[in-house]
């Protein structure tokens, strides 16, 4: 039987809260800084000024974003996470992806990089339906994961370092592109890497 979110988010949070320390301490490669940047430009262009950072961890891209402008929240499902966000001077709050209590279309763009790869196929589409709902007409959303190629597949990763070990589910590229057309336009869609480093990279935007 496949797992749904409800059954992964426990485990989920437990690992992140048990990490966030370490995870604090990491340093960002260099195609994930220009991936940042794109996005930032994007953000610009389009007259974005409120973001949501969605599985924002301990908050070094939403604190990047907030350093360039931009009115920056952060959501996390680990508490220990969302408290590293605040000792960085974030606005953050402990929800999940089906628990955005935000008014509809009060953000002007979303941001979600490496977490979405946490949720089930059965639930994805109610997750990007729920990111949808608190983006404006018009806005953006970044989604960055690893997939495609050789990468695909659900369930729990043997020899994680998290402990639990962590749910992922790992999509091809039009598996992962015909999800998100169900309720956004693709601005932009592109690979980063190769091999078990493959990265999916895809800007959307809410149709008007």
């Amino acid at each position: 039987m496949s797992l749904r979110y409800d059954d992964v988010i426990g485990p989920l949070r437990a690992a992140y809260d048990d990490g966030a320390e370490l995870r604090d301490t990491y340093g960002k490669a260099p195609w994930k800084l220009a991936e940042r940047e794109t996005f930032l430009g994007r953000l610009r262009e389009h007259g974005c000024e409120r973001l949501l950072e969605v599985g924002a961890g301990t908050g070094q891209d939403s604190v990047y974003f907030q350093e360039n402008g931009l009115n920056v929240v952060a959501v996390d499902l680990s508490p220990a996470m969302v408290d590293r966000c605040r000792d960085k001077g974030l606005e953050a709050h402990v929800m999940d992806f089906l628990g955005l209590e935000f008014e509809p279309g009060s953000f002007d763009a979303v941001y979600a990089f490496n977490c979405l790869l946490h949720v089930p196929d059965g639930d994805l589409s109610a997750v990007l339906a729920a990111i949808r709902a608190v983006v404006r007409p018009g806005g953006l959303f970044f989604i960055g994961v690893y997939g495609g190629g050789s990468i695909v597949g659900e369930g729990l990763f043997e020899g994680d370092n998290h402990q639990p070990a962590r749910f992922f589910s790992f999509r091809d590229d039009d598996r992962l592109q015909e999800f998100a057309r169900e309720f956004f336009d693709v601005v932009d869609f592109h690979a980063v890497g190769d091999g078990d480093g493959r990265s999916q990279s895809m800007t959307l935007r809410r149709p008007l």
